[in-house]
């Protein structure tokens, strides 16, 4: 692509000398992967200053450099005000503006983003259509999985993605959009369809300055549905009425939304109720009538994911009967609420509850089916919102029978140090234990028959990371080996 053909997409700039009309062949925000002929567009991020490495990209053969800060160099500058913005809008132009071409669904909020990516994953491939997901766990493009850093990806990595997704013929892509994503302008000039909110509860601060500014990265996503580059189809916000903040982001859009809840009025319900161990049943009343759902997914956090989820596919025509057989087949996400089972008289689940929020979901589901006691295993990671850390272990004190407080993953902090911030207030009977493996053990060994464990807080996560070291680590792993090893004293 033409370097004056790029810079169309960005209304005002200015340059420090006469451009050239130079073929571009790439776009890069990072100096170790500049190929000759690329855009090398200078990002500053909490860390680092892409401004500092212009040396470097040169070097590596960029063509142009895109800054906001001047440079006092004889090389070819263009100046725009926002450079992550610009990144954000010249990468989907170089790639010919993808999201358009692909039924496009966001997902945020604090809880039940991936279950909801993979349940719409499952309901459209019912439908016959390829899929895309990207979130926490991965990016699945035509069902050939890639490794992601972060929940949400940088905007340059969206629009290749999306490229990709469009190259091998994917129709519908489902993505998880965290609050950092969309602080940051990750998802600057995606063409969202489908915008969906979940819930919101006590996470991320210690990068947000309060629940206020949480909420109001949150609301971006309703905010910026339909300022795509395509106004052609039909935009929908998907909002769980049940939320106290439900307001906010209903007045956050001006496009068409489609409620969902359990205790509050709404376009999308569940009655009947009915929680079990091994699954739940509801009736779901909608806009296009009402049909009878029994799912293996478990507890009523579960079914507020199947709404949300149901409320997605309603929008994007698709029927009730293949949203029922999809929650009826579904097999859930790996360390969602996720059963272990060796043939123990008790019942063990990994998840990945990590707020006091998605804690006390879990634990109360447990409560609604256990027959003995509910024990869990939880701690909190470093380097994160140390407010939530006393809360985490209230949760757990108050729904749990017997609490093993111990290390998630500690990153650069002392294990023992978020232990403390735990427990230090609490009265009671719990255990500490640091290692992991041990309190994942202790649990274990002193469970009876009908009790529950709740391994919590990594669900998915195949590591721990100690001291800024990651090392192998998966609580299913490491609770199949514990429980395999004693099998015998099942018999």
């Amino acid at each position: 692509m033409q370097l004056t053909k790029l810079l169309e997409a960005i209304p005002y700039y200015k340059t420090n000398q006469t451009i050239n009309d130079l073929e571009i062949f790439g776009i890069s925000m990072d100096s170790r992967s500049v190929s000759l002929g690329d855009v090398f567009v200078c990002i500053i991020g909490s860390e680092s200053d892409g401004h500092n490495y212009v040396p470097a990209a040169i070097d590596q053969g960029a063509s142009v450099i895109i800054a906001e800060k001047e440079l006092n160099i004889d090389f070819p500058v263009v100046y725009v005000n926002d450079t992550t913005k610009a990144l954000a809008i010249i990468s989907a132009a170089f790639y010919e503006f993808p999201t358009e071409k692909v039924h496009t669904i966001g997902v945020t909020g604090t809880n039940g983003k991936t279950t909801i990516t993979y349940l719409l994953d499952e309901i459209f491939s019912l439908q016959k259509a390829s899929t895309a997901t990207i979130g926490t766990i991965q990016m699945k493009i035509a069902g050939n999985t890639y490794p992601v850093k972060n929940t949400t990806p940088d905007a340059l990595s969206i629009q290749q993605s999306f490229h990709q997704m469009v190259n091998e013929g994917v129709s519908t892509a489902i993505m998880e959009v965290s609050s950092h994503a969309l602080d940051q302008g990750r998802v600057y000039g995606c063409d969202f369809d489908v915008a969906i909110f979940t819930n919101l509860s006590q996470d991320h601060l210690d990068y947000h300055s309060s629940m206020e500014d949480y909420l109001r990265a949150k609301s971006l996503l309703f905010a910026q549905l339909g300022n795509g580059y395509n106004m052609k189809q039909a935009k929908f916000a998907i909002i769980n009425n049940d939320s106290p903040v439900a307001p906010t982001l209903i007045r956050s859009t001006a496009m068409p939304v489609l409620t969902y809840g359990i205790n509050n009025p709404a376009d999308i319900i569940a009655e009947d109720i009915s929680l079990h161990e091994k699954g739940c049943s509801f009736t779901m009343s909608t806009p296009r009538g009402k049909v009878k759902i029994d799912s293996p997914l478990m507890g009523m956090f579960s079914i507020y994911n199947m709404l949300a989820s149901a409320g997605a596919a309603i929008v994007s025509e698709v029927g009730l009967d293949v949203i029922q057989k999809a929650f009826g087949e579904t097999k859930g996400v790996k360390g969602r609420f996720e059963p272990v089972n060796e043939g123990q008289p008790f019942g063990v689940v990994v998840d990945y509850a990590h707020t006091p929020d998605s804690l006390e979901n879990v634990l109360k589901t447990i409560k609604e089916f256990c027959k003995g006691k509910v024990r869990v295993v939880v701690g909190c990671g470093g380097d994160r919102d140390r407010t939530k850390r006393p809360l985490m272990a209230d949760v757990a004190m108050k729904y749990a029978d017997h609490a093993v407080f111990t290390s998630d993953n500690p990153r650069t902090e002392d294990p023992q140090m978020i232990l403390k911030d735990m427990t230090n207030h609490l009265t009671g009977s719990f255990d500490v234990e640091v290692d992991r493996k041990k309190a994942i053990e202790m649990a274990l060994h002193t469970a009876e028959e009908g009790d529950m464990v709740l391994i919590a807080g990594k669900g998915h996560e195949t590591y721990q990371e100690i001291h800024g070291v990651r090392y192998d680590f998966d609580d299913y792993e490491v609770a199949k080996d514990i429980l395999q090893k004693v099998k015998g004293s099942f018999l």
